[in-house]
């Protein structure tokens, strides 16, 4: 169980709907040209890019989840203001919305094991094979995603073992704090 899995079983937990950042994203490269949010349409733009260093591309990574933050804010701003509560999961979901005297709860998930993270990938998309590439970026900017979150207080949580992970999440929710809206939930 990863991200999406945990959200789901949170959502269904609390009777909640899940909001996936990845619609966030389709929705603003539907209404947005490149020239509008470069960072965000980079993989259709530059798919090449992709394929650069780990390194490269986690700064890429780093740098759409920077452009959707004003997105992804608003959608946490109109249900805190709305008083309905949601489980918002996604890669590019920054902890910049949760804090402990906040109405977002927050917490993020993060496997550091590449060997794990590509036989996740596999198990998933087997047609693809062994993306070792993929799974080097997901780690690296997992590490950099948790450090952000740690920075301002937000607990990180390790995706292992799964059989236990939805109950280790709603219970890291609940010591970050105790307010009415549910947060966000991201590797």
């Amino acid at each position: 169980m990863g991200k999406t899995g945990v959200g789901r079983a949170l959502a269904r937990r609390y009777g909640v709907p899940v909001v996936e950042a990845d619609d966030i994203v389709e929705a603003l490269l539907a209404v947005t040209l490149p020239e509008h949010l470069p960072e965000v349409h980079v993989w259709r733009t530059h798919p090449e890019a992709a394929r650069q260093d780990p390194e490269s591309v986690v700064e890429r990574q780093i740098a759409i989840a920077r452009a959707l933050a004003p997105a992804i804010d608003a959608v946490v701003a109109n249900h805190v203001g709305t008083d309905t509560p949601v489980i918002l999961e996604g890669d590019y979901i920054l902890p910049g919305p949760a804090t402990p005297a906040g109405p977002v709860r927050a917490v993020f998930l993060h496997e550091d094991d590449e060997a794990q993270v590509t036989a996740n990938y596999l198990r998933r998309e087997p047609e693809a094979g062994p993306q070792r590439h993929r799974a080097r970026v997901s780690v690296l900017y997992g590490r950099w995603l948790a450090a952000q979150a740690r920075a301002v207080g937000v607990p990180v949580v390790a995706p292992r073992p799964w059989q236990d992970l939805a109950g280790r999440v709603a219970e890291a929710a609940s010591a970050f704090h105790l307010p009415s809206t549910l947060g966000t939930c991201t590797r």
